[in-house]
């Protein structure tokens, strides 16, 4: 992390990038001196409550990070920065998001966890927009004018007050993944402690090496000691993520069932000292790797692959029968998974996959209404997304079929899409 006191001696002249977390209550003006070449500023973790009006001096600033600091309101004058596309402020005091806040060029807005009712209907009208949010606000509706943004490819808005998906929601040509858990208008659907899960007493269990951590939480590797049982245990945060909430993720792994292509949960810890909520899952074998890292501040909703990566045009189709079918699993039980990507998805060198992370999930009724449908095929989408870059990569002659399949699920018309149970179909007969 970079010092005040660097930037103050001028020994920072030329860098393009600048993170500055030291209790700031002003915005330093001493980092106007680096506007010939300032692109990515953050300044989260701070105390800040206002930027200087003439902001738009950074004028290369392309992406600005100002997260746990003290703003009630989005600052107007990042309108006037003619070059800002991405914008976080995550787990501020906003409940004021002026029309004048907006750049032209805005691509990437963070608002998660604020105090926001209402966004000016100018949200709109900037067509570059294709990564939005929004969870844990107290939104009761979306700007209409949203329908116009045809690039809008993620939406998180979990942990509002929505009591409706609007009608032009569902019919967003690139919406591809959505997020809407802990809504008004999820309530339909409820999943009880009454779920025939095993409860797994705290003291049962021996934690031991952490295996890895996210937002919504850590997961440990364990002894189930009863069973002398080699587990994971996943210990939940209560915080709002981007994607919504720990608690509801905990929720829906829960209600997702068995399917051998997702992984296993054994049981619900009870009796934790903090009473922190908690899960006990199956131990992945450890040949499972990440099929790809997280999308970069460039490639905004498209994930990064290992430039070297292959595969074999069989480890492609055994990975997308696998996906297809867990997600028609889901589908089954009222389950989107909203988080679709490769970044969530183990493999080893057979092809063999699981779906993991179901931070983004959300409920949806099991009847056959087309709500149910483009909900449904919003997340097709997402599987067509993945089995381009699993074609992209893949070695040897690609089947024709395969190739219509993925422009089949990427269509603009949402309840044109097949369904997982059609792709299945189409998977099970090449």
């Amino acid at each position: 992390m970079t010092t005040l006191a660097q930037l103050k001696a001028g020994q920072l002249a030329g860098a393009t990038r600048l993170d500055l977390a030291c209790g700031l209550t002003e915005f330093p003006r001493e980092i106007f001196e680096l506007a010939d070449s300032l692109e990515i500023l953050n300044l989260t973790g701070n105390a800040l409550t206002s930027l200087p009006d003439d902001l738009h001096r950074l004028t290369h600033l392309r992406v600005l990070f100002c997260s746990d600091n003290a703003f009630t309101e989005l600052p107007q004058c990042l309108g006037q920065c003619a070059k800002l596309s991405m914008i976080g402020f995550k787990a501020n005091q906003i409940s004021h998001v002026p029309a004048a806040a907006l750049p032209p060029q805005l691509r990437w807005l963070i608002l998660t966890d604020n105090s926001i009712s209402q966004l000016p209907d100018e949200l709109g009208q900037r067509p570059l927009l294709q990564k939005l949010m929004l969870a844990g606000n107290q939104l009761t509706q979306l700007p209409p004018s949203l329908a116009n943004c045809a690039n809008l490819e993620l939406i998180r808005i979990a942990s509002n007050r929505l009591t409706h998906l609007p009608d032009w929601l569902l019919t967003l040509p690139s919406l591809t993944w959505l997020a809407y858990a802990g809504n008004p208008v999820e309530m339909a659907v409820t999943v009880t402690g009454d779920d025939g899960t095993p409860n797994i007493p705290w003291s049962e269990l021996e934690l031991g090496e952490v295996l890895g951590e996210g937002a919504s939480g850590i997961i440990h590797k364990a002894i189930w000691k009863p069973q002398a049982l080699p587990v994971a245990v996943k210990l939940y945060k209560g915080t709002i993520t981007s994607d919504g909430s720990p608690l509801h993720e905990m929720q829906a792994c829960i209600a997702a069932g068995l399917h051998p292509n997702l992984i296993k949960v054994q049981g619900r810890v009870i009796e934790h000292p903090q009473g922190q909520a908690a899960l006990v899952m199956s131990l992945i074998d450890p040949s499972y790797r990440n099929l790809a890292a997280l999308p970069s501040l460039a490639s905004c909703t498209r994930d990064i692959y290992e430039p070297d990566t292959r595969f074999s045009l069989d480890v492609v189709l055994r990975m997308a029968r696998g996906i297809a079918s867990a997600a028609a699993h889901l589908h089954l039980q009222g389950i989107t998974h909203g988080d679709l990507y490769g970044h969530n998805i183990l493999w080893n060198a057979t092809g063999d996959c699981l779906l993991a992370d179901f931070g983004a999930a959300s409920f949806h009724a099991t009847a056959d209404t087309l709500e149910t449908r483009a909900l449904q095929r919003i997340e097709v989408r997402a599987f067509g997304v993945l089995l381009g870059e699993l074609l992209e990569r893949g070695e040897g002659a690609v089947s024709e079929d395969l190739i219509e399949l993925q422009k089949s699920c990427c269509q603009p018309d949402v309840l044109a899409r097949p369904s997982f149970e059609e792709i299945e179909g189409v998977l099970s007969s090449i």
